[in-house]
């Protein structure tokens, strides 16, 4: 789950630096793309399953993007963090489900159920504080002035959420449309890659942390999965030591990292990526230049956390 740059946005063709293409064929990086004659290989045992739906709207009313074995020969475009991700996983049979679409935040369109409200500051430019309450999970509208009544509009805390949840679970109860042959699973982790549009709002950046552990535990909750793992990855263009909403962020998942010691219950079954030395530059408002590199960089990292939880590493 997360936003676009969890969707995709990585470019794929291209014969000039930056493209999937490029990093494979002339800079001959992740050889595990290409099969014996250089061409795109196709995994036989990874499955690629994309699904995009604004809102909490029904299954039918979203939209398949993608339901393939895993591989860059694809029909679309672009690549998010699947393909690194996907390099990890060598034996067995796993299926990669993405369920999420672009531009939402945590603190409202993916806020887990059970999140409450909260107070925040805001101080004008004439130096003026007024107090916000921000919304609850299901409430509306984003924020209201403290003390007043808020006027809903046509969207909810955690509409996102709701639907994002609904489609993936929709996926599972019908297995065998997308894996061929399967007849059970095991659910055996969570990736989160997200937090660009929370860290443009410094009240929802200062609370991603308790939206994050709220996640992690309303996902195991809601699909049933209380030892399945869970891995996040930051922002691409945040260093560590930042104050502004993109160092919030990043504070808060490396917080939630089993090996912070602040949360035991996370202690060997949730870790942090650190994207920032991973990515090849530009930012996550701007997809990072559309570099494909990135998004291999930051799944194979992701990927790797992910067994390395498995194992108990």
């Amino acid at each position: 789950m997360g936003q676009s740059n969890m969707l995709g946005e990585g470019k794929i063709a291209g014969t000039t630096n930056g493209t999937l293409e490029y990093a494979c064929k002339t800079e001959k990086k992740y050889p595990y793309l290409l099969d014996s004659a250089g061409e795109w290989s196709v995994s036989k045992t990874v499955r690629n399953v994309f699904i995009m739906g604004s809102g909490n709207s029904t299954f039918e009313k979203s939209r398949l993007q993608q339901n393939e074995w895993m591989s860059a020969k694809s029909k679309k475009s672009s690549i998010g963090p699947e393909l690194g991700i996907g390099s990890k996983f060598t034996t067995g049979k796993t299926m990669l489900l993405k369920s999420c679409i672009g531009n939402r935040a945590l603190g409202w369109d993916l806020l887990p159920p059970g999140s409450p409200e909260f107070e925040y500051d805001r101080t004008a430019k004439n130096g003026t504080k007024t107090t916000y309450t921000y919304a609850g999970y299901h409430e509306s509208p984003a924020s209201w002035v403290k003390g007043t009544t808020p006027k809903p509009i046509g969207w909810v805390a955690g509409c996102q959420y709701d639907g994002d949840t609904a489609n993936a679970a929709h996926i599972v109860a019908n297995l065998g449309t997308y894996y061929p042959d399967a007849t059970d699973y095991e659910i055996a982790g969570f990736f989160w890659w997200q937090g660009d549009r929370d860290s443009r709002d410094m009240a929802l950046a200062s609370h991603y942390e308790e939206n994050l552990v709220r996640l992690i535990k309303a996902l195991r909750t809601q699909f049933k999965a209380p030892n399945a793992k869970f891995v996040t990855a930051s922002l691409g263009q945040t260093p560590k030591g930042s104050t502004d909403g993109g160092g919030l962020i990043l504070d808060a998942m490396l917080a939630v990292d089993g090996t912070s010691g602040k949360y035991p219950e996370f202690k060997g079954n949730v870790a942090a990526v650190y994207s920032h030395p991973l990515s090849m530059g530009s930012s996550s408002g701007s997809h990072y230049g559309h570099n494909a590199e990135t998004y291999m960089n930051v799944g194979e990292a992701m990927g790797a956390a992910m067994v390395g939880l498995q194992k108990g590493e």
